[in-house]
């Protein structure tokens, strides 16, 4: 198993309602969200590939595997940060999305860097 302190990424995402973009009446609910990696190792680490778990309230269930982010599959330095913003569409106002990215760090060691849960709600939809 990698050395934790010398592989740790930590993720943070910050969804957001788009509400423009959706249509309750016909179960469409359109979200972004914004993730931000930070390499808090102590070595640089690239981001290769990714695995997302999307779930409604109904248990439908949505896996979205790919490369990269958003076309690019930044390397982070130690202390180093990236930022990017994605969206996804639900038949439900409220939902989950949780995942993990595949790292490879410099030393070419592979490793997950896991996606903390966040809740997907429209406003008002938890109320």
């Amino acid at each position: 198993m990698p050395n934790t302190e010398k592989y740790q990424i930590d993720i943070q995402a910050l969804p957001h309602y788009i509400a423009d973009q959706s249509d309750p009446e016909n179960d469409r609910y359109v979200f972004s969200y914004t993730v931000t990696i930070k390499n808090l190792g102590e070595i640089a680490a690239q981001l290769v590939s990714r695995h997302w778990i999307i779930t409604d309230t109904n248990n439908g269930v949505q896996e979205v595997r790919g490369l990269g982010v958003v076309g690019k599959q930044p390397l982070l330095q130690p202390g180093e940060s990236f930022q990017y913003t994605s969206g996804s569409v639900l038949t439900t106002p409220i939902g989950t999305m949780k995942g993990s990215y595949q790292m490879v760090a410099e030393d070419g060691t592979h490793f997950p860097a896991d996606i903390p849960e966040f809740v997907l709600a429209s406003p008002r939809a938890l109320h």
